[in-house]
């Protein structure tokens, strides 16, 4: 009869890569998650089957960008002259694929000489932040971590 600790198969050393394998799958899967968040509001959270969530995002952004740019607020470009502008263009790359929505919208320019259009620039910015947001809990939800 075989002795536990001589025994390769009861060690436990057959269990340990399985283990990283799958916190490795679990990271990957979190990560596309968290990618597919970005890229289309509501997205991650629908691959999880949270569909309240991802309505309410997709919607949520979608609306603060349609919003933002009907009210011709500035759509940031990676061509800013200083870090407000490129804050901005990270806060509106943020809306993911909408922000080609709000750059094709935005056809005749911004107007922020206007408050409307002031006003539409910040709801641009909150949606891209929003969605960021939403992506960021899609991730953690994706890897188990109670958000």
């Amino acid at each position: 009869m075989d002795e536990p600790s001589q025994n390769p198969a009861n060690d436990g050393t057959q269990s340990a890569p399985s283990i990283k394998e799958a916190r490795s799958s679990r990271e990957s899967r979190a990560l596309a998650f968290g990618l597919a968040g970005w890229l289309l509001p509501g997205l991650g959270h629908a691959l999880q089957w949270m569909w309240g969530r991802a309505l309410v995002v997709f919607f949520a952004v979608g609306l603060l960008v349609f919003a933002g740019a009907s009210m011709k607020g500035n759509v940031f470009t990676r061509q800013g002259g200083d870090a407000f502008d490129t804050l901005g263009f990270i806060a509106d790359l943020g809306t993911g694929s909408f922000y080609l929505f709000a750059r094709a919208i935005e056809t005749s320019g911004a107007d922020v000489s206007h408050a409307d259009g002031d006003y539409g620039t910040r709801l641009l910015a909150t949606a891209g932040i929003l969605n960021l947001l939403a992506a960021l809990h899609a991730f953690e939800a994706a890897r188990g971590h109670k958000a």
